[in-house]
């Protein structure tokens, strides 16, 4: 059985992470969602709901887990047998980011990353972007899985 992580800090979860997830189940036998705690980000929902929440959205996907990256994503990798990493990317910009963490990711430990080009009609969901439409009362349910549009409100004080 071949597995592949998904690591991210789905920040809230978006329609287009649920894409590169299914699509990086029909690569791999079992994937695991990793939802880590970065450094770099101050995150809207804690770790606790954006778990729940990427729990609820791919609950009806077999052979997909939702679990928390605790450390560095490599290592992670190890533990759960991770053959590979599959990032999603949208354009240039994703790619320049994701590049440098790929190699970075192999030189430490030889895992794989795939890149998986997104859905075109999804390519412009960020969770950022989506935050942002939220925090000033717009409308995402389009955007994101059943229940994250809630989260977002309650995040937001009511106000999306």
């Amino acid at each position: 059985m071949t597995t592949a992580v998904c690591p991210g800090s789905f920040d809230p979860v978006t329609l287009g992470h649920l894409d590169v997830v299914r699509r990086a189940r029909s690569m791999f036998d079992h994937v695991v969602v990793g939802i880590a705690k970065n450094a770099g980000k101050s995150p809207l929902l804690d770790l606790d709901e954006r778990v729940r929440l990427a729990r609820v959205a791919l609950a009806d996907l077999p052979g997909v887990e939702v679990a928390v990256v605790p450390g560095l994503l490599v290592d992670f990798c190890s533990e759960v047998g991770a053959a590979a990493i599959v990032k999603g990317l949208r354009g240039g910009a994703d790619y320049d980011a994701e590049v440098p963490m790929a190699l970075m990711n192999r030189h430490l430990t030889g895992v794989e990353t795939v890149f998986v080009t997104g859905d075109p009609n999804l390519a412009h969901i960020a969770s950022s972007l989506v935050k942002d439409v939220a925090r000033h009362g717009g409308d995402v349910s389009d955007l994101v899985p059943p229940g994250v549009a809630d989260a977002l409100a309650a995040a937001f004080g009511g106000r999306a």
